[in-house]
């Protein structure tokens, strides 16, 4: 439980220097948006490539990560209805309230929960390279589409596919698909790049913070509070009774429910910030899932591990 609580630490950490800066005016209104889009173009691609390429591919195809996309696709699934029928939303903002209900921050959260809490920091590199290569480029094609791209979803999906995030990530894999070896002058300087990206965002989420409260009225606070309940709450519940269902061992329905209850990734918020698109509700719900996690996961942990 210890690394579940220095995980969050770290990330409260760095989100509160990114408060402190708007609030000593540092970085002032849309400056941050700096932040975002370095490390929306630059950093997080170099940052993806050097994960994927020393992963094993191989374990994309594990029993536990399927089960978790699969809950992951039921609860966004889950949103989408609840958009169209309670509070209705543009496609932009349903798109990315439905990836806040299935897209877990499997990177600076997932990783110390993984090696404290599941014993293996492996349980989560194969939902990383599950939600970079399937669930992102759906996502950045949506929101391609609706910045005017009049020529059809599969052009705006051709777009997303050259977008750094993807061409990082798929040329990760490649490396690691081909054994292909990197110079280490060529690894180095993406190393460090990538070591930017995280901290990047968690500022810019930080800074926003200033001048505007969490869930203020107007803000799509039934969006927020429907996206951030099915992922810290039905997500993991779907989950559980998937793998059940499908005979997963004991241990098994341990590291998938557990996996399934971490909360909203800050890759959402940044991709709402890039394209200025429900920026505002995809920050409170990062946010929110954000604290709500954390006594889910505990409570998982002394149920079933």
């Amino acid at each position: 439980m210890l690394g579940v609580l220095q995980g969050f630490a770290l990330i409260l950490g760095v989100i509160g220097a990114g408060y402190l800066t708007a609030l000593f005016k540092v970085v002032q209104g849309d400056q941050r948006r700096v932040l975002n889009n370095v490390a929306f173009y630059i950093a997080t691609p170099a940052l993806l490539f050097t994960v994927l390429s020393r992963s094993d591919p191989g374990v994309i195809l594990s029993p536990v990560i399927l089960v978790t996309s699969a809950g992951a696709v039921i609860v966004a699934a889950v949103f989408v209805i609840a958009s169209r029928l309670w509070f209705k939303r543009d496609l932009a903002s349903t798109t990315l309230g439905a990836t806040c209900a299935g897209y877990v921050n499997a990177n600076n959260l997932g990783l110390p929960v993984a090696v404290y809490i599941l014993g293996d920091a492996a349980y989560v590199a194969p939902l990383m390279l599950v939600q970079l290569l399937f669930f992102a480029p759906a996502v950045l094609a949506i929101l391609e589409s609706v910045r005017g791209n009049q020529r059809g979803f599969l052009v705006a999906l051709g777009r997303a596919l050259s977008n750094p995030i993807i061409v990082g990530s798929i040329a990760g894999l490649v490396v690691a698909l081909t054994g292909l070896p990197v110079p280490q002058l060529v690894m180095a300087p993406l190393d460090m790049l990538g070591a930017a990206a995280i901290p990047m965002v968690l500022l810019s989420f930080g800074i926003s913070l200033r001048g505007q409260r969490a869930l203020q009225p107007g803000t799509g606070r039934a969006a927020v509070f429907t996206a951030s309940g099915l992922k810290v709450l039905l997500m993991p519940l779907v989950t559980w009774l998937i793998a059940i269902a499908v005979g997963l061992s004991s241990h098994e329905i341990f590291v998938a429910t557990t996996i399934a209850a971490l909360p909203t990734a800050q890759n959402v918020y940044n991709y709402a910030a890039t394209y200025r698109r429900a920026e505002t509700a995809t920050r409170d719900t990062v946010f929110l899932t954000t604290f709500a996690s954390l006594p889910v996961i505990a409570l998982i942990a002394w149920l079933l591990g």
